[in-house]
């Protein structure tokens, strides 16, 4: 859940461990009702910030136009490529959305649990926004793709985090699930046959990009070696040139990534299909690092943000989806 500079993020918040947090106090949540996704609707609708409460997943409230419109066409093609294969996951209204009793910090989840066919074991979006001590705001989406041990094809992560208006941290990867020495084939299925490397080469190549390292090894070490592990900060360019990033070089390597991930994984183009001997391997790892990205950071950094109750009920319930 990634170079997360608050602990705010769901799928590798280990990334995020220098920036304080607000603390907060255990307190009543908002809830909201499932709508329907749909881009259209979700376009048509305002892109002005308001408390949150009432807001769908796919609002995106607190985002700028470029980061919101991306969000929506990644969500759009999930649905749309995997459609059938995909069914609703029941969701607590109290976890679709949530927010601290003062409003400094709230959040929205979104999850899709794969038909017992599918190879998608689920898919997992989240975004947080979280006031900072120094007055800004912290936003972080993050959108995640998990496969069933019947395949060893990689998981998707996207992931999004915006301390200010001129910068970002951008975390997308295809995460490999065996031993690239090991198995120098799957290196060359997912890796080097897709040009996987030329997304993150175009935009190290931006003037206002550099590689971020997170202080965490053992999220260094899921990643794979085409992982883009980037700062963006616009500078004196400012917030305009940021949004063109985004909306541009950004946006264009994230679908062609997350396309990747729905032909060659999702969808068994490279047909990688898993023997009894091997799924119980996978199926260990994965609950391994599913595990340690609850349990590295989540159980630390969601009570200062969301409160002790608020925080167990989210996390209970991503350990259900984790299949914890």
């Amino acid at each position: 859940m990634a170079a997360l500079s608050l602990h705010a993020s769901l799928f590798f918040p280990s990334f995020s461990s220098r920036t304080p947090v607000l603390p907060c106090r255990p307190p009543p949540v908002g809830s909201i009702r499932r709508r329907p996704f749909s881009v259209a609707a979700a376009t048509s609708s305002s892109m002005t910030p308001t408390d949150g409460r009432g807001s769908n997943f796919t609002d995106f409230p607190y985002l700028s136009a470029p980061h919101r419109s991306l969000m929506l066409d990644l969500l759009s093609r999930v649905e749309d490529r995997l459609g059938s294969q995909l069914q609703p996951y029941a969701l607590p209204p109290d976890v679709e959305y949530f927010q601290n009793e003062a409003g400094t910090s709230r959040g929205s989840l979104y999850a899709k649990r794969g038909h017992s066919s599918s190879l998608v074991d689920f898919v997992l979006g989240i975004w947080l926004n979280c006031r900072l001590p120094t007055g800004g705001e912290l936003n972080t989406t993050s959108l995640l793709g998990y496969l069933k041990g019947i395949t060893d094809a990689p998981n998707f992560l996207l992931e999004i985090i915006r301390s200010g208006p001129t910068s970002l941290v951008l975390v997308l990867d295809l995460s490999p699930r065996r031993d690239l020495i090991m198995h120098p084939d799957y290196l060359k299925s997912f890796y080097q046959d897709t040009n996987a490397d030329a997304h993150r080469q175009a935009l190290l190549s931006l003037p206002e990009a550099q590689p971020y390292f997170s202080p965490a090894l053992y999220i260094r070490s899921m990643m794979s070696p085409t992982a883009s592990l980037l700062k963006i900060d616009a500078g004196n360019e400012g917030e305009g040139r940021l949004e063109e990033i985004v909306g541009g070089q950004l946006a264009d390597a994230s679908k062609t990534m997350l396309e990747i991930w729905l032909d060659k994984c999702a969808l068994d183009e490279c047909g990688r299909g898993t023997h009894e001997s091997e799924r119980a391997y996978l199926e260990k790892r994965d609950r391994i690092v599913r595990g340690k990205t609850i349990d590295i950071d989540l159980a630390s950094s969601f009570p200062p943000l969301f409160g002790p109750e608020i925080a167990g009920r989210i996390i209970g319930v991503l350990r259900e989806i984790y299949g914890l």
